[in-house]
């Protein structure tokens, strides 16, 4: 059956030829214009004038729009309303959008936006957490405190205590596609947005309420992304607005795509943070309590740091039983880009903070790490619950990892990599096994729902549309083997349009690790309903039970009889049978007070594990990932080619966060990292040279469809054991194995090859 089958990628070949159509493959009407943005220069000051007339002069330029020539100014923030088009007097960061100009081709345009002449009157800028403490410069007016138990109280009576500060970098998400967008003018007033975004009913929303229309004059189209990792779920709401108020405004198509340094100047990024930590535990390394404050550097507007960074509070426990533990969060504002959304949405700056202080309690104590990681694990009872009081349920974290730890061969490989460390004086390995817990569902609640649409032909081919879009994480070819699996028929019979807000309304964001999940159901239920349907009607027809009515492998068995689907499809049809149907599905069980940090924010928890080993080079910092083994629970796998390919991205992605991907900033406040020059993604060559994938390919004990897990996020943290397992390396490099008395390698994220020598060196030193 389609359902668990390893289908490859339904646009594999269309990728690997160039044959996938995207927004900037669109073939564009004679009379389109192409758009441009003119970026602001300096962090923060007001604008004093601006001198566009050699910008209207310009060869190809059709019309520019500044600050003064649209009132009202369009909001395109998905949160506080605090991010307008352009910048009006007040600038709040270095490549803000300040006008924007139309043209006839997109090197016009570009050509014409440094052409512009603004005067500014710079103000003094706040670029870091420690400024923007200095300057309470924040997004709420104090921190945000969840609790439980009584962590000061713990700390001051344990046997032990540890305490420390780390710095975690920020991450470019670098889709290979960048922001693009497309509008095209309708008749009356509509018009037609075609988006390379994650969340098309915000696009829609944004594009109405700038032009003054219904929603139900603004359609948003999305066949495919070339990547989005969360960037592309508000992101792209800058460039839609832009792109649709010029359609309307001049009556001609206008299409608006980013040059990549524009990209990575305009655009935010991963929640970059510091972690203060504090833990008291016991001879054999339990935690009896911890504390964490999360200071945020969140940029110039709100976005979605809210739920971020209160995601990196969900997530602060990971897989261990803290009974007593406070966290304190601060979102601060500073004069950068706007932090948004990326792969994991703040669980990993949370599973970090734990698994630093894991980390340090075992070189305190001379241990294994692992070994203090298993000591602190959930238990199966059920009982035990999170920091924010929701009971941990169906926790095989310790079987997982007891079943990674054989088949990777931990121990044996840890005693190898001791002794080998012990005759090479200049190259040094280090080995690290994490765990990770992550939770399933939107924590904003009413985004817990999807919608679906199913048609059935004469000819028994389906189409089916849906609310989630496709960004190469294989979401439409899972979906589309739910609905073949629940008619009994091949998937190439199943043909997916592109995600369209003329289809299915009042869908949310792609992201959440929830696209399966929620569209998978709804799509389910759909098919469910035409179904049931064929199923009464062919009972009736023939005089048997409708039980006896089975779909099996492309055909309809009733009783004793076999018919084509095809052909009960054309019986359905001249019976006057409807062959169309909505379905929708709505998440169960979440309830959620994110103010007083209590409740069910998620339906289930993903679980997973990764070994990590790795070799640096004590006098230059460089480093390799020799080998990787992931055991990764997926629950009942919908496609285990997709899964497994979803978690070696996720995990070289995390490893890239925490090793090579470096954003750096200037004290005027430019980002001096944004071009691939400048910026280090990991490549081929970065993956380790040995790479085993399993899947924990057991049912999921909650309804989900097929009871499977998602797989978009969780596995992206298990990228943090590269992090850990350099952290043993430099510990290695001074003679000591999980502590021997040299000092805590305090390594801070990322950990480059210039952040891994100062550690080594100071090892040595100290």
């Amino acid at each position: 059956m389609s359902v668990g089958s390893s289908l490859p990628h339904d646009g594999a070949l269309l990728h690997v030829t160039g044959a996938a159509r995207y927004v900037d493959d669109i073939a564009l009407p004679a009379n389109a214009v192409h758009l441009a943005f003119g970026l602001a220069q300096i962090a923060h000051g007001t604008i004093d004038q601006i001198d566009l007339s050699a910008v209207r002069a310009a060869a190809g330029v059709v019309a520019v729009y500044g600050p003064d020539d649209i009132d009202p100014m369009p909001d395109c923030s998905p949160s506080a309303h605090d991010e307008p088009l352009l910048a009006q007097d007040l600038v709040h960061y270095l490549g803000q959008p300040v006008f924007m100009v139309a043209a006839t081709s997109h090197l016009a345009a570009r050509k014409a936006v440094v052409l512009a002449k603004i005067a500014y009157q710079e103000c003094d800028a706040i670029l870091t957490i420690d400024q923007a403490l200095a300057a309470n410069s924040r997004f709420e007016t104090g921190p945000i405190i969840w609790q439980k138990g009584d962590a000061k109280l713990a700390i001051e009576g344990a046997l032990h205590q540890v305490s420390g500060s780390f710095e975690v970098g920020g991450q470019e998400h670098f889709y290979l596609e960048g922001q693009v967008a497309l509008a095209i003018p309708q008749e009356d007033d509509e018009i037609v947005v075609h988006s390379s975004t994650q969340h098309p009913s915000e696009v829609q929303h944004k594009v109405a309420h700038a032009l003054g229309l219904g929603l139900h004059q603004v359609r948003v189209e999305v066949r495919r992304m070339g990547g989005g990792f969360g960037g592309k779920e508000s992101q792209g709401n800058a460039l839609a607005v832009a792109v649709a108020y010029v359609a309307h405004d001049l009556r001609r198509p206008c299409k608006m795509r980013y040059d990549r340094d524009d990209d990575m100047m305009i655009t935010g990024k991963r929640h970059d943070l510091r972690i203060n930590y504090s833990a008291g535990f016991d001879a054999a390394g339990k935690i009896t309590g911890v504390t964490f404050q999360h200071l945020f550097r969140c940029g110039w507007s709100l976005d979605l740091s809210l739920p971020v960074a209160d995601r990196a509070m969900l997530h602060a426990d990971n897989a261990y039983h803290l009974p007593h533990i406070m966290i304190e969060s601060h979102r601060l504002r500073t004069h950068t880009q706007s932090a948004t959304a990326f792969r994991g949405f703040g669980g990993p700056q949370g599973v970090i903070g734990i698994e630093r202080v894991m980390d340090h309690i075992a070189h305190y104590l001379h241990e294994d790490p692992l070994s203090v990681r298993k000591t602190n694990f959930y238990d199966r009872s059920g009982t035990q619950t999170t920091p924010y009081h929701m009971p941990v349920e169906d926790n095989p974290i310790a079987e997982l990892v007891a079943h990674l730890e054989q088949s990777a061969d931990y121990e044996n490989r840890r005693a190898q990599i001791t002794k080998w460390n012990q005759v090479n004086p200049i190259l040094k390995r280090g080995i690290a096994l994490t765990p990770v817990k992550f939770g399933i569902s939107f924590t904003l609640t009413h985004l817990n729902q999807a919608g679906a649409l199913v048609h059935l032909y004469q000819d028994g081919t389906i189409a089916l549309n849906h609310g989630g879009t496709e960004m190469g994480q294989g979401l439409f070819l899972k979906v589309a083997q739910v609905v073949a699996h629940e008619f009994g028929v091949d998937v190439a019979l199943v043909k997916i349009t592109a995600t369209d807000t003329g289809k299915v309304p009042n869908t949310s964001a792609t992201a959440a690790s929830s696209g399966s999940d929620l569209n998978g159901m709804a799509a389910q239920d759909a098919a469910r309903q035409i179904k049931t349907r064929l199923i009464a009607h062919l009972a009736n027809t023939y005089g048997v039970a409708q039980d006896t009515v089975r779909f099996e492998a492309g055909f309809v068995h009733v009783g004793s009889q076999r018919f084509s689907f095809s052909d009960v499809a054309k019986m359905a049809y001249f019976a006057r049978i409807s062959l169309s149907s909505t379905g929708f599905y709505a998440t169960p069980k979440i309830t959620w007070d994110r103010m007083a940090g209590r409740g069910r924010p998620f339906l289930y928890f993903a679980y997973g594990a990764a070994v990590t080993e790795v070799v640096i080079d004590t006098l230059t910092g460089e480093n390799r990932i020799l080998r990787t083994d992931i055991l990764h629970d997926t629950g009942k796998s919908l496609n285990p080619s997709l899964d497994i390919g979803q978690i070696e991205g996720a995990y070289v992605q995390g490893a890239g966060w925490l090793t090579t991907e470096e954003l750096v900033w200037d004290d005027k406040g430019r980002l001096r990292t944004h071009a691939p020059s400048t910026y280090k993604i990991p490549a081929c060559s970065d993956r380790p040279d040995i790479f085993n994938v399993e899947l924990w390919d057991r049912p999921n004990v909650e309804e989900t469809v097929g009871r499977s897990k998602a797989v978009g996020e969780p596995p992206f943290m298990l990228g943090i054991s590269a992090f850990f397992a350099l952290s043993d390396a430099i510990a290695q490099s001074a003679g000591a194995q999980t502590g021997g008395g040299a000092p805590y390698p305090a390594l801070n994220a990322p950990a480059t090859p210039e952040t891994i020598l100062r550690q080594v060196l100071k090892v040595a030193h100290d």
